[in-house]
């Protein structure tokens, strides 16, 4: 069997796990969609930026990068599951491709947060948000959103494979979670204390949110983006080189 159509097999395996529990989804949407919620009519009065944009406009892009770091750690708990159960040994006993098994997994990562993502933007619209960016600009969005969810999948393949319980599989999410606070994306880097400041203004996700922020108000996004595609790029290279080591070991 070729290694496309093992993994178009097995994606759609792990695919029927998460439409016979589509609590998944809603877990992964609440808290992104509580935080957008939060921010803007409780502390978006308060909050400078510096900018006419309406806060819902500037705080989208971040709340989206949480949502992907949130819905990751499901990754990690499915390939964690697998392993357990002796899933990945029974396959290697069948003729298909050796890596069919994890694409499966890191496909439906894709498609599982590309449904929370479409879910988070509708719930912006009704809460104001709005663009006048064109199909260009959107599929930019699109490629940026979809590059940052490969690349934080990957990652959550290496615990999802190397862990020794759920909690130790899932948890290591939560820190990908609270990196867009210390980031652009609920306020300007500007109004940070130095040393929090300088780690904002160098560390990935600030890259990332300033250029779908650009992109989706349509405006000059510049080097800026070159900069978010190369973190992405990065992280997926040096994430897939470890999950694949950590994959030989653990099969």
């Amino acid at each position: 069997m070729t290694l496309l159509r093992a993994t178009w097999l097995l994606f759609g395996r792990s695919l029927r796990h998460i439409l016979r529990s589509p609590d998944t989804i809603i877990t992964v949407v609440l808290m992104p969609i509580a935080f957008l919620l939060l921010f803007v009519y409780v502390f978006g009065g308060a909050i400078q930026t510096g900018s006419d944009i309406k806060y819902v406009n500037y705080l989208l892009p971040g709340i989206l990068l949480i949502a992907v770091a949130s819905g990751i750690s499901y990754t990690a708990y499915r390939l964690f599951m697998d392993v357990q159960k002796g899933m990945f040994t029974r396959l290697h006993s069948m003729p298909l491709p050796r890596s069919a098994g994890l694409w499966g997994h890191v496909l439906t990562s894709l498609v599982s947060n590309a449904i929370s993502l479409a879910v988070i933007i509708a719930v912006a619209l009704l809460m104001g948000f709005r663009s006048s960016a064109g199909v260009l600009n959107w599929l930019a969005v699109a490629g940026i959103l979809l590059l940052f969810t490969l690349a934080l999948t990957w990652l959550a393949v290496i615990p999802g494979l190397t862990a020794k319980s759920i909690d130790g599989a899932s948890a290591f999410s939560y820190p990908l979670i609270f990196l867009p606070f210390l980031s652009s994306a609920f306020v300007p880097t500007a109004t940070m204390p130095l040393v929090v400041r300088k780690f904002a203004e160098y560390q990935p996700v600030t890259s990332i949110v300033d250029a779908l922020r650009a992109l989706v108000q349509c405006q000059p996004v510049g080097h800026g983006i070159w900069i978010a595609l190369a973190w992405c790029v990065g992280i997926a290279a040096v994430a897939y080189f470890f999950a694949m080591r950590a994959y030989r070991r653990v099969v």
